[in-house]
């Protein structure tokens, strides 16, 4: 994850998802609850130059990049390692309870307005519900996945205005 501007290079990546025009935004935070392995509230900050995230097996590097995948959008569980899309939300473990739900917000630097808002930060937010209701929300906005075209490029969905 980087505050420099990102620039995604495979299909791979969750960035890539993002037009070309779109590739030049600084993602500030990721914040994270009962998502996965993150029962409880996570921030972390993603600070100037290249913020690495380093651990052993099993510490949950990789929710990291789901999380960033999942609150772009992604609508296959496959591609977040699941067999369903209620896997993102935090199980339990013998001593834990499970969460009913799964949030994630990513909080996207607009001091450049890059995006044509007049915030200086914009968060997206995507939770999903053991029911299997799911919500998306920009800058605490309800909006829907289906004919919003923010949660898959931000630029384009913000031209008009939070949903």
């Amino acid at each position: 994850l980087q505050k420099t501007p990102y620039h995604a290079e495979t299909s791979d990546d969750p960035a890539y998802i993002l037009s070309e025009e779109d590739q030049g935004l600084y993602f500030k935070r990721i914040e994270m609850q009962g998502f996965k392995s993150f029962a409880d509230p996570v921030s972390i900050e993603l600070n100037e130059g290249i913020t690495c995230i380093i651990g052993p097996n099993g510490s949950g590097k990789s929710n990291i990049s789901d999380a960033l995948r999942w609150v772009l959008g992604e609508q296959s569980s496959k591609q977040l390692r699941g067999s369903k899309m209620q896997d993102v939300i935090f199980a339990g473990t013998a001593t834990r309870k499970p969460k009913g739900m799964a949030e994630v917000t990513l909080v996207i630097d607009n001091s450049t307005g890059i995006l044509p808002l007049e915030y200086n930060e914009v968060a997206v937010t995507r939770r999903m519900f053991r029911s299997g209701d799911s919500e998306y929300l920009i800058n605490g906005s309800l909006c829907r996945l289906s004919g919003n075209p923010c949660l898959r490029s931000p630029r384009s969905l913000c031209r008009k205005g939070p949903c």
